[in-house]
């Protein structure tokens, strides 16, 4: 294999990125790049429809290694998913994540998909190179301004000490954060992308006090923040992700009223730092959620968009179950590959984002949203001075009275409305 040593052509945006880039989705193994020409056509069509930041790992959920052997590069997977993000007008961003094999242990020229092997961090003698790596990737898509870096603490973890590593992470963070920056001072570099873990209302194991009806978060994981925030290089936004749900997959006090939680961490986050904060990825469904209709994924998917804006978050990610058959609950779009004429439609997951993204972008000033008393723990609402989004929670239909409108809600509907 040649090294890769020149630069896709691209020409740099003259204005400066901002750190705050909207709501999103992530690729994951299976994306629009791949497939037949006339569904892949459908689905950037419809990405190009309402342009969206867009996600990408360097290895894994669908790059490959990128860096086999040191000093040999691999980047056609990875240019492919930029070409794609490029095409349809998204804003890409690059999570540094996951490192080749011989950075842990493993031997130059090999690649172990196994989950194990990929989720393990580089050595600590590997940093540098690990920086160099996204030194390279940096100056290889000029136009590229944002990147987090790692995901989810992978392989960060002290089992000795039963806590998360973070001497480690952020070790590797601000060799990282330098090495961008030194490439140039415009890219913009988040973490710490830690999995904001909760435990059941009166689990007091690992209980911390930032707690609410939903449960408590994992004191370990607000230890490493807090370890982070205070030493790193430095940051343009914070990064982070999670479910609605504790760790045992329960939802308290149901699968609505749990998306507190975002709004309950994005305001502790946000009183540590001054800049934008993001959410790499949130998820709203059990583990089982297949079980759900789309309706009901939906509507808990508005209702966990609702509570991350109101917790101020400026930026998220759905992350894309994309898959390459017919039947994806919560996919963007139908899968590439289907050969029946429906292949590249978008979904109503996609919709949502969509639209969300255009009302309610970056700099959004939200307004107070009056709602009945007698139906407000039905709805959620969320609204600026131009729209307002409305969600039923229950599976029934109902009549509601939203900022001064009587409003006709089926079950779960997930229903836009009009202001001023």
């Amino acid at each position: 294999m040649l090294a890769l040593t020149f630069v896709l052509g691209c020409s740099s945006d003259p204005e400066p990125a901002r750190p705050s880039v909207g709501w999103g989705f992530t690729h994951t193994q299976y994306s629009a790049d791949v497939g037949e020409p006339s569904a892949m056509r459908t689905a950037r069509e419809a990405l190009s429809a309402q342009p969206l930041p867009q996600k990408q790992h360097i290895m894994g959920w669908g790059a490959l290694n990128p860096e086999p052997s040191p000093g040999r590069y691999d980047f056609a997977a990875l240019d492919s998913r930029i070409a794609l993000i490029r095409r349809t007008g998204g804003t890409p961003v690059i999570t540094l994540c996951c490192a080749p094999d011989w950075m842990k242990g493993g031997r130059p020229g090999d690649t172990d998909w196994s989950r194990t092997s990929l989720e393990k961090a580089p050595a600590p003698e590997h940093y540098d190179d690990f920086a160099r790596l996204a030194a390279t990737i940096a100056e290889r898509y000029p136009d590229v301004r944002h990147f987090i870096v790692w995901n989810e603490f992978k392989g960060f973890f002290n089992e000795s000490r039963n806590r998360w590593d973070y001497e480690g992470y952020t070790d590797l963070y601000n060799h990282v954060y330098r090495a961008l920056k030194k490439v140039n001072k415009a890219n913009l570099v988040g973490g710490p992308y830690l999995v904001m873990d909760s435990l059941a209302p009166g689990d007091t194991t690992y209980a911390s006090r930032l707690a609410g009806p939903w449960g408590s978060v994992d004191r370990r994981v607000l230890d490493a923040f807090e370890y982070w925030n205070a030493r790193k290089a430095g940051a343009d936004f914070i990064v982070v992700d999670g479910t609605s749900r504790t760790r045992d997959d329960e939802a308290f006090p149901d699968e609505f009223g749990a998306t507190d939680k975002f709004t309950a961490v994005s305001r502790w986050l946000r009183e540590r730092t001054s800049v934008p904060l993001w959410w790499a990825e949130y998820y709203v469904e059990p583990d089982d959620g297949g079980r759900w209709s789309e309706g009901h994924r939906l509507a808990a998917q508005a209702t966990g968009m609702i509570a991350l804006a109101r917790g101020g978050v400026s930026t998220a990610f759905y992350w894309n179950p994309q898959n390459r058959n017919g039947t994806c609950t919560g996919c963007l779009w139908r899968s590439t590959e289907l050969t029946d004429g429906t292949g590249g439609e978008p979904r109503p997951a996609l919709d949502l984002i969509r639209r969300f993204d255009e009302e309610f972008p970056p700099g959004t000033v939200y307004r107070t949203v009056d709602v009945a008393p007698a139906d407000a723990p039905q709805v959620r609402v969320l609204g600026d001075d131009k729209a307002i989004l409305v969600v039923n929670t229950l599976d029934r239909p109902q009549r509601v009275r939203v900022d001064g409108q009587r409003v006709d809600l089926d079950g779960y509907q997930v229903r836009w409305l009009t202001r001023g």
